[in-house]
């Protein structure tokens, strides 16, 4: 084991290679097909082959559109029908990419689709049926497991790169941390129980990669945002609740770092160290995304998320034991998953207020992607060298370098077969077939160092003999121990006497000694069998004791078996509640959100209710203002009819005035053919009714000076003609009436002139012929 003592230098790590000009490959771009939600629903997707689906316009829209939408076929790398498993969709979309993260290649992998596709369930999935990132971070940790750093050797810096800790300095800050209060949650709301990974993914679809360098050692990062209104958001940040004056979140910035890559400047990236772990660190940030109900979808999301796995890959040194502390030698690799928000029309969505702005936030991003795409296919196709208008959304700004070869990309389109749809799907399925048209630079192997590969196993093999080997000696030996015990032994024993003889007829020495000896050797009989019989019994004592142990053994065994399954009973018990709980947690947000839709309902029909009692009110004021209106307008007309009556009035008794006077005129004129002329008497003039008795005075009201006005509801015109007019007919009236002409006055209208000029007419048919001639002269 000399060489694990060599300290040799650290290798100059090589320069990567540019990719050269002819390894690209095209965008990998996947679709799937969902379910219809509705059996007898119209279908508008067909499945051709597993490269192929067919897309036929509804009947409808046929007969709208005379034919102008026909049966089109899209070609993609591969299609997924509705029967194809979550686990069938990982091996062939995301298995490949988390194996070239295991390998220091970055990796871009984004569903996209019309809102209520399903991107959501293929990223994330459901109990049972886990998507796409919980198997990456599945197949993550099963590969690089036995391989892992210590938490916070390997610590990110803030400017999108890594550092390495020695070992005193990540124990330090493990205990700060440890040691460090809990953040109060930024929302006081019950905690919600999340699913468990392990209610996600079944042991038995469990996935590796091969390959993996086990002379490094590795580090997970995760971090997650989310794009709403192209704006980035930190949905891992810990911040403190204050009730009373709640922050908003704090929008974060796009950071280039020194290799000329996009970062989120001050994002959380958390550091996990188990599938577990890492599902947990998901569920947090995925409980503050945006998701908002619509009429297409119950839980729409209204934001692009971003899950970001980070890799940091560090080669151990020359002894295989410790990492090489050296930063420049760490290799970090990264994987991004993206749910992209569905693209949706608000004529169908009925969106309005912050739901209209976020479906146009989100229009508006998908459709620069789609701009970034026909661009860079124009560029590669046409050798153009146009600018990627990548700045003009955020989602295309932090994922340029992927365009620009720095990874794979792939794309799962989602579909919905139904027939409402069709529109929409027929878009998104255009700009899949242009993003296939996109040529992506194939990313080359970094290697990590030039040391010599075996390091980690060699230092295990020594490791593992070491400890063989003192295992058989069984431990260090004390020995003051082992010579305290034989004194004390000793001395228990009689003392010898002084075996020394100087004369040879001494006969008292050699007794005495041999007494000594035997009185010795008695007593160590004695302590032997003393020993024997007390091992005797500690062997009994012991074999009992066995005996005893093995029955509680047994016992124990039984007592484990029912503890065993018991426990399996209680743990199928808790998934069975966990799952229960989870589905309640589904349906109290469902009624959260349908008591939401009840409460904007109860509001507008308030405020219905109070426009409907304002215009009640308005009603019952315009018919107090109509009844005035009306009573006024009677008023007024009572007065016009008791005008007009009493202007029928008078010219009634106007009408019998005239005609009395032409009886008397008649009268006159009877008489006066009987009585001599200079006999008759002067008639008298006739006086006409006065109209003063029947004018209708008017209103009568105080002023404010303190007087009164008098205020005409009704102005009468009496019209009086001259009788210049009629001085022809007034000399032929006195011509024929012969001394009769003094009554016929100046002041008489032609109205009662020409009534008189027919009575007298009439009177002259009964003088004789030559009067009735002189009249019809007249």
């Amino acid at each position: 084991f000399i060489w694990l003592l060599r300290k040799p230098k650290t290798p100059r790590r090589p320069a990567p290679k540019k990719p050269s000009g002819n390894q690209k490959d095209p965008v990998g771009v996947y679709c799937r097909v969902r379910p219809l939600g509705v059996e007898d629903e119209e279908c508008c997707i067909e499945v051709i082959s597993n490269t192929t689906i067919q897309l036929h316009a509804p009947d409808g829209l046929k007969a709208n559109r005379n034919g102008e939408f026909k049966e089109t076929q899209y070609s993609f790398k591969k299609v997924f029908c509705i029967k194809t498993s979550q686990m069938e969709l990982f091996q062939d979309v995301a298995k490949p990419l988390v194996d070239d993260l295991i390998h220091s290649k970055n990796g871009l992998l984004f569903t996209y689709g019309v809102t209520g596709s399903g991107k959501t369930f293929t990223m994330t999935g459901s109990p049972g049926q886990g998507g796409l990132l919980p198997r990456s971070l599945d197949m993550i940790f099963n590969s690089i497991g036995p391989y892992q750093a210590k938490r916070f050797v390997l610590k990110t810096d803030d400017k999108n790169g890594m550092e390495v800790q020695n070992q005193v300095d990540a124990l330090l800050e493990r205990q700060k941390r440890e040691n460090q209060p809990t953040v109060v949650p930024k929302t006081p709301s019950r905690q919600r129980l999340d699913p468990e990974f392990a209610d996600m993914i079944n042991p038995e679809e469990a996935c590796r990669a091969d390959g993996v360098d086990e002379d490094s050692s590795y580090s997970v990062f995760v971090s997650y945002i989310e794009i709403y209104n192209n704006y980035i958001y930190d949905l891992l940040e810990e911040a403190p609740y204050d009730p009373i004056k709640p922050k908003p979140p704090q929008s974060k910035l796009l950071r280039e770092d020194q290799n000329h890559n996009m970062y989120v400047a001050g994002c959380t990236e958390v550091e996990v160290k188990s599938t577990e772990e890492a599902f947990e660190v998901f569920w947090r940030g995925q409980k503050k995304r945006r998701i908002a109900n619509t009429q297409l979808n119950r839980e729409s999301s209204r934001s692009h998320s971003v899950f970001i796995i980070k890799l940091a890959q560090a080669p151990l040194d020359a002894d295989g034991d410790n990492i090489l502390q050296d930063k420049n030698q760490v290799s970090v690799s990264q994987l991004c998953l993206v749910d992209l928000a569905g693209s949706e029309r608000t004529s169908r969505t009925r969106a309005e207020g912050n739901r209209l702005r976020e479906a146009g936030n989100i229009n508006q991003s998908l459709m620069t992607l789609r701009t970034c795409i026909e661009v860079l296919r124009e560029n590669q196709m046409c050798g153009t060298n146009k600018m990627v208008p990548y700045r003009d959304s955020k989602v295309t700004h932090l994922f340029k370098n992927y365009f620009d070869g720095e990874g794979k990309v792939r794309m799962v389109v989602c579909v919905n077969p139904k027939a409402d749809d069709y529109e929409e799907t027929m878009l998104v399925m255009r700009f899949a077939e242009m993003t296939q048209e996109v040529e992506v630079a194939r990313p080359v192997d970094r290697p990590i160092c030039g040391f010599a590969a075996g390091r980690r196993q060699k230092n295990q093999a020594f490791k593992d003999e070491l400890s063989r080997r003192l295992e058989e000696r069984g431990g260090p030996v004390d020995a003051e121990s082992t010579q305290s015990v034989m004194h004390q032994l000793l001395q228990n024993l009689p003392p010898l006497p002084a075996s020394e003889i100087t004369d040879p007829h001494d006969d008292v020495t050699l007794p005495r000694l041999i007494e000594v000896l035997e009185k010795r050797h008695k007593i160590r009989q004695m302590m032997t069998q003393e020993y024997n019989r007390a091992g005797k019994m500690v062997t009994q004592d012991l074999v009992s004791k066995e005996n005893f142990i093995q029955d509680q053994r047994g016992q124990l065994g039984e007592k484990d078996k029912t503890l065993h399954s018991q426990k399996t009973e209680i743990d199928r018990l808790e998934k069975k509640s966990k799952m229960l709980e989870y589905k309640i947690e589904i349906l109290q947000k469902t009624t959260n959100i349908y008591e939401d839709d009840k409460r904007t309902l109860q509001q507008e029909l308030e405020s219905r209710e109070q426009r409907l009692q304002r215009e009640q009110t308005e009603k019952r004021r315009m018919e107090q203002r109509m009844q005035g209106m009306v009573q006024d307008t009677k008023h007024k007309w009572e007065k016009e009819c008791e005008r007009r009556v009493c202007a029928k009035q008078l010219e009634m008794q106007n009408k019998l005035w005239v005609k009395d006077e032409k009886l008397k005129q008649l009268k006159a004129i009877v008489t006066e053919s009987k009585t001599p002329s200079d006999q008759r008497p002067a008639p008298d003039k006739p006086q006409r009714p006065s109209r003063e008795r029947d004018r209708v005075p008017g209103e009568v009201f105080k002023t404010r000076g303190g007087g009164q006005a008098v205020q005409f509801t009704d102005i009468e015109t009496l019209r009086q003609e001259l009788p210049t007019g009629s001085s022809r007919k007034r000399r032929s009236s006195e011509g024929n009436t012969a001394q009769g002409g003094d009554r016929m006055e100046g002041d008489w209208t032609d109205v009662e002139t020409r009534c008189s000029m027919a009575v007298e007419m009439r009177a002259g048919s009964n003088l004789g012929p030559g009067y009735q001639h002189h009249g019809h002269q007249k």
